[in-house]
């Protein structure tokens, strides 16, 4: 795959997909390392043009403000485009319940009509960016990817039929498409509704944390680096209409990742208020990333233990990243 490649980024001024345009403007995928990077993002509130202030000025980057809903739109951006990294999603659980709409309208209606564009356009890769959520809950052991889709929440619904339209393409009309499925991601640029950074932002401001139900729900931890290095691998190297989990090797109860937060902060269980669980709350998420590390070579590199502490520490020195967002 020679260097001067023109990747397209949906989503790319969110928290996973900004880390993953900073990474590849400042060379932490040689392969791509002369890439034209184009993001195309419709700027909602869980997207920020300060996630890509580090690379704004780089000659190689541009930013598009639209929808990928907006095929009109896909027709003038997608043209020449050699690859596109698909993580435009509306991601929250909490908001799937309550605003199910936006969330069929932009994961399942917009990678439609995403996948179309592609395919009219020529793009020769594309990689869907999706999460382990598909699968539901898991008492023991782990998902693999051939586990039947059993999502629980309108926000898992919405990315299942998302990878079933990416397969579709694939089988349908030969589409090089690859769907990844993490685990729960962490670290900087995070938007401050999800735990990690709405626990410590709390912590930092004296105020409380709510945690839901008896606090029992595991998840696996990923670090954001570790996963869009996971998504560059299989870019570069996964098989067409496959499906790559991507796990972080670290599993903790909500209860134990508070802990962690605690201490980090200085702080006590006198800060946590429990609160009632939300409805269909899953209650273990655990992938098996055999596949990706058999066929691709990934591994984690960032433990939990420096990565949360890395995570604390950008959070309290970046206070007027993530101030305005809370207000």
């Amino acid at each position: 795959m020679s260097s001067n490649q023109r990747v397209v980024v949906t989503g790319g001024a969110g928290f996973i997909g900004s880390h993953y345009v900073r990474q590849m403007l400042t060379g932490a995928y040689p392969a791509f390392a002369d890439a034209r990077v184009t993001v195309l993002d419709k700027l909602t509130y869980a997207g920020n043009t300060e996630n890509l202030a580090p690379v704004s000025a780089d000659r190689r980057f541009e930013l598009v403000v639209g929808d990928i809903c907006d095929a009109g739109l896909l027709t003038e951006v997608l043209p020449g485009a050699d690859v596109v990294v698909h993580f435009a999603a509306e991601s929250h659980v909490d908001r799937s319940i309550s605003r199910p709409d936006d969330f069929v309208q932009t994961n399942v209606q917009g990678t439609h009509t995403l996948l179309q564009a592609c395919l009219d356009a020529g793009v020769g890769r594309v990689v869907q960016v999706s999460t382990d959520e598909v699968y539901g809950s898991i008492e023991a052991g782990s998902w693999t990817e051939d586990q039947p889709l059993e999502p629980n929440s309108p926000y898992s619904a919405s990315k299942a039929s998302a990878d079933l339209l990416a397969r579709a393409y694939h089988r349908t009309h030969g589409l090089s498409v690859s769907v990844t499925r993490c685990s729960n991601n962490y670290g900087p640029y995070q938007f401050p509704e999800k735990v990690v950074p709405l626990f410590v932002t709390n912590l930092l401001e004296g105020l409380p944390v709510p945690l839901y139900g008896d606090g029992g729900n595991v998840r696996d931890w990923l670090h954001v680096d570790d996963h869009c290095r996971a998504v560059q691998l299989v870019l570069e190297g996964g098989r067409p209409g496959e499906v790559y989990n991507i796990g972080g090797g670290t599993e903790l109860s909500n209860r134990d990742l508070t802990v962690r937060l605690l201490k980090e902060l200085g702080a006590d269980w006198s800060a946590v208020r429990q609160v009632a669980d939300r409805p269909g709350h899953d209650r273990r998420y655990s992938v098996d990333w055999t596949k990706i590390r058999t066929e691709l070579g990934y591994r984690p590199r960032i433990g939990l233990e420096s990565g949360l502490s890395d995570t604390v520490r950008w959070y309290r020195d970046n206070r007027s990243w993530w101030e305005p967002l809370k207000k």
